[in-house]
């Protein structure tokens, strides 16, 4: 699909990898954007703008939807510098997960899952993007280290630090909860 659109800017072969790297896209983003809709759909179309310009460029080093990450990555660390607020709370997560291989982001929409996503969206950026790209989009670290220009064991260490802080975020709302 690729070589045809490069070939020829064939809109079929375009709908095709859009159609096939879409969801993985918006997905990443919404969650490294901390639960942001609208971020995660301009985010979407900017990587895809940004894809089209350097696809001739593409080595074929890593997988393209590896590569669109990275992309969808960067998007978004710009989208969070701007903003200087860095990702906001979410309430909810209408991203489709039905595919159970979220550990993140699976089960019901209760109180659990929202204390949840809040505690991974208040992470520091770093952590928040290993964590995600881990642990909800499985890539592996030796994929993080290269999509994040970092070495594999500070992805892992990233990772454990990450959980470590989820763990805390909740251990401590629960207490607070029980507490009043």
């Amino acid at each position: 699909m690729v070589a045809a659109f490069l070939r020829s800017r064939d809109e079929e072969a375009f709908r095709r990898l859009y159609h096939g790297h879409a969801a993985l896209l918006y997905r990443l983003s919404y969650r490294l954007l901390g639960g942001d809709a609208a971020g995660a759909e301009e985010a979407v179309q900017d990587v895809w703008v940004r894809a089209i310009r350097l696809l001739p460029e593409f080595r074929w080093d890593s997988s393209l939807s590896t590569w669109l990450a990275g992309i969808a990555i960067n998007r978004c660390r710009e989208m969070i510098r701007t903003t200087r607020s860095g990702p906001r709370a979410v309430a909810a997560d209408p991203v489709d997960t039905s595919s159970g291989d979220a550990p993140v982001a699976g089960g019901g929409a209760g109180p659990e899952r929202v204390d949840l996503q809040r505690a991974i969206a208040g992470l520091p950026e770093g952590y928040r993007e290993v964590l995600v790209l881990h642990d909800v989009e499985g890539y592996s670290h030796e994929e993080i280290a290269g999509m994040l220009g970092i070495r594999t064991g500070t992805s892992k260490s990233q990772l454990s630090r990450a959980w470590r802080s989820v763990r805390e975020r909740l251990t401590s709302e629960t207490t607070r909860e029980e507490s009043v």
